[in-house]
């Protein structure tokens, strides 16, 4: 029974984990560029029960077969999947049709930088001309950090990435793809940063300049998980409280037999 109780509880710490993440989704329903998350269960692996100083058993150690020890988090993951695209008519709005990612230089608060990457393609121009997200982080090309002449009349972007100045050719877009996604780290809500064995390979995004990437995540669907994982929760909760009786029964009623 106490073991009825422990794995009640895995059921019920596990649904909050998920419900967090669900929420932190549902936060970022209209972030530009964020990339819905996801978790997966599994049971903790089986272990071997033992009856132990047992006189029954002439004290002798003695298997009594497998038992669970209930549910655990699996693999928490991201879905890269493409959001859909909105039209803005910004000249510094971009989108990634397809997959790839924008370069941005971040610089923390130490003033160390250092490349990371996002999908997020919000930005505008400062006044010295460099191209920069929402915090001010400039946004990469491949000749360095994209500068436009301030006094420019005329910046189009083509699909290639390629950018014009009043007609002037001035950088390319940097723009970077990996071969396997596990070896990306998400900071914050819509950038990455590599880890350690991350490959990169060319990407095959088409820019769509006047357009920004829409959050990946369903509303509909993420409300109908939440009502799923609620009702989770109050099964194991019920569980819990009926463990609870039984032990309260066995200590207190069948005791005074």
């Amino acid at each position: 029974m106490v073991r009825g109780l422990y794995t009640a509880y895995t059921g019920m710490s596990n649904e909050q984990k998920r419900l967090d993440i669900i929420a932190n989704n549902l936060a970022n329903a209209a972030t530009t560029g964020y990339k819905k998350e996801s978790v997966t269960n599994q049971s903790f692996d089986n272990v071997l029960a033992i009856k132990i100083r047992d006189e029954s058993e002439a004290y002798n150690d003695r298997p009594i077969g497998q038992m669970t020890l209930g549910v655990k988090l699996g693999e928490a993951y991201t879905n890269y999947g493409q959001g859909s695209l909105r039209q803005t008519n910004n000249t510094y709005d971009l989108a990634i049709e397809g997959k790839g990612f924008f370069n941005i230089q971040y610089t923390d608060r130490a003033g160390n930088t250092s490349i990371r990457y996002t999908r997020d393609g919000s930005f505008t121009m400062t006044n010295d001309g460099y191209i920069v997200d929402k915090e001010g982080n400039h946004l990469m090309g491949e000749a360095g950090e994209i500068m436009i002449p301030s006094d420019s009349m005329d910046v189009t972007i083509d699909s290639t990435g390629n950018i014009f100045a009043d007609g002037i050719y001035i950088d390319r877009l940097l723009i970077s793809d990996f071969d396997n996604y596990d070896y990306l780290s998400k900071t914050g809500d819509t950038m990455y940063e590599l880890l350690d064995g991350a490959v990169e390979v060319p990407s095959d995004g088409i820019i769509r300049q006047g357009f920004i990437e829409q959050s990946n995540v369903n509303v509909v669907s993420e409300m109908i998980e939440m009502i799923t994982i609620t009702r989770a929760y109050e099964a194991n909760q019920k569980v819990l409280q009926s463990m609870d009786s039984t032990l309260d029964l066995a200590a207190n009623s069948v005791g005074k037999v």
